[in-house]
């Protein structure tokens, strides 16, 4: 992977642990609520793994925002 590509996946990761933050849940909490394992959870937001657009979906309905949010990558 390109580091254009890391990058994306970085910052998909930091506003999935924004986000999460900010409704104040846990990592654990929130990979209960879209059904994955917390490693997997922590793996997304440290670009360490990507996401299935199923888990993409499970997460922002899970911290009840658009989608697109996730995707609002800031400089």
């Amino acid at each position: 992977m390109d580091k254009l590509q890391i990058e994306k996946y970085e910052a998909f990761g930091v506003n999935v642990s924004y986000y999460r933050r900010k409704r104040k849940l846990t990592q654990d909490q929130l990979s209960e609520i879209i059904g994955v394992e917390p490693n997997h959870m922590s793996n997304i937001e440290l670009a360490k793994t990507g996401a299935s657009l199923d888990v993409v979906f499970r997460i922002a309905d899970a911290l009840e925002i658009p989608v697109y949010k996730l995707f609002e990558f800031r400089d």
